[in-house]
């Protein structure tokens, strides 16, 4: 994969480990477009970095991605790489959610983390297709995706279909010229799912510059420590993890 010269598109780029991307890809002389809900965090990017381009975007929106997606090919037709990367983790307790009253909240967990994958990944493809160049999508899943963490519900099942939708993406566009790239984070020091939770996590430059490394190396799916572990552990090892992590946390929501 190319990681120089790009017109790339990261959707949540401005914290977490989409801003590590959004950083990388920066010090790689592309062209960078970041989205994100909160103004502050996007005009704090950029200030440190001028020459990024910001949009402010809900991408649990249906019609938010649309404006997004619209606004970016007129303004920016030579864009050809997509890194759907916007997520959100809640955990709570299924026996005590508010399903009724409170649907909206958990639905834009699913919007967030899976429908806006979709959307983009579609409306993205077709674009490059019909211009015909080299291009790339990158879809960022998680470790959770393989073996679930429980009192994340939502967020596991999510980051496990965006796994699936990128394996049949990746099968459909085989004979186009995009190719489709998967990266599947452990937990990572960020603030995902509420400040200081993951602070036992993988520090994110060291996690950035190894995912990279499997870019340049052209490598489809992606891991990094744990992540990689849970790539190659049988059904009933991931069972197991699941399992295990489920009993160590469940007192904590």
């Amino acid at each position: 994969m190319n990681i120089k010269n790009n017109t790339i598109l990261i959707t949540g780029g401005a914290s977490g480990i989409r801003l590590q991307f959004t950083k990388k890809f920066y010090e790689n002389n592309n062209k960078i477009i970041i989205c994100g809900r909160n103004t502050e965090k996007l005009e704090n990017i950029k200030s440190q970095f001028p020459e990024i381009i910001t949009m402010q975007c809900d991408i649990s929106s249906t019609e938010d991605r649309l404006n997004l997606y619209h606004w970016v090919i007129k303004n920016y037709p030579d864009i050809n790489m997509l890194v759907n990367n916007a997520g959100i983790q809640n955990r709570f307790n299924i026996l005590t959610a508010n399903a009724e009253n409170h649907w909206s909240d958990l639905n834009t967990e699913i919007q967030s983390n899976f429908e806006a994958t979709v959307q983009l990944s579609i409306l993205f493809s077709q674009h490059f297709a019909n211009y015909n160049s080299d291009s790339s999508i990158i879809n960022v899943s998680s470790g959770l995706a393989f073996a679930p963490m429980a009192i994340a519900p939502i967020y596991s099942a999510t980051k496990s279909a965006v796994h699936a939708f990128t394996a049949s993406l990746r099968h459909q566009l085989s004979e186009t010229q995009t190719n489709v790239y998967e990266v599947i984070p452990p937990a990572v020091n960020t603030d995902l799912g509420g400040k200081d939770i993951h602070t036992f996590g993988a520090d994110p430059t060291d996690f950035i510059n190894e995912i990279f490394e499997g870019l340049l190396n052209d490598k489809k799916e992606i891991g990094y420590g744990s992540s990689n572990d849970r790539l190659n552990m049988s059904k009933t090892e991931l069972d197991q993890f699941a399992e295990a992590m489920y009993h160590q946390q469940k007192d904590t929501i």
